[in-house]
């Protein structure tokens, strides 16, 4: 059986993750691809409960190499326990965030030792990368704004906006990668999807 593509979508808050992760959806389950959807911190239900600790306002007095650590524990159990088994299945994996997150919101954000990001990533996924990732990008001031109007926002939510700009900053250096194509988030709808259908539509074309 043929091994499923693992796709990842990123970016700041408010860049429309959740809306453009439906549309490559629709479109897997029109062109008949059988297809799970997770997120991260999350995807299992270990992972969830690390993803509550992470999200915790209440939680003030973690600590930076604390935050990092959970991130990718809850990534190890995920990729093991979740991303992989349907990988080997034929099944195309689409992830609201990955590792790169990590290097853009505790390498940048936070300002950790990129070097030490790297060392903790070897450990807890070997040489495991996405096929393709989607970097959303799109103005702080933007994306925030849109963020605002969804409720209550989470720890990482409520940075200010020196922080979100390293983050941006952190994404944008990221996508250096060949498998990152960065789509411009603030145009319309219709546009954005129609450049991540491109794209999606090309690696089907080629895995099948």
């Amino acid at each position: 059986m043929k091994k499923g593509c693992f796709i990842t979508i990123e970016g700041v808050e408010g860049v429309g993750k959740s809306t453009n992760i439906a549309a490559i959806e629709s479109l897997l389950r029109a062109e008949g691809i059988p297809f799970i959807s997770t997120r991260e911190p999350g995807g299992t239900p270990l992972s969830e409960k690390i993803r509550a600790l992470l999200l915790d306002k209440n939680e003030t007095a973690m600590h930076d190499k604390a935050e990092l650590l959970l991130v990718f524990a809850a990534r190890a159990q995920h990729v093991e326990a979740l991303i992989k088994p349907a990988l080997e299945k034929g099944q195309w994996v689409i992830c609201d965030r990955f590792t790169d997150s990590s290097f853009a919101y505790q390498g940048f954000g936070r300002q950790s030792d990129i070097s030490l990001i790297e060392r903790v990533e070897k450990l807890a996924l070997g040489d495991f990368v996405p096929d393709i990732t989607f970097l959303l990008d799109l103005p702080v001031e933007i994306g925030l704004a849109r963020a605002s109007k969804r409720g209550e926002l989470d720890r990482f939510e409520s940075e200010d906006l020196e922080f979100f700009n390293r983050v941006r900053d952190g994404f944008l250096i990221r996508a250096k990668a060949d498998r990152t194509i960065i789509i411009d988030a603030g145009g319309s709808l219709a546009e954005i999807e129609k450049q991540i259908a491109i794209h999606i539509q090309a690696r089907i074309k080629s895995w099948r």
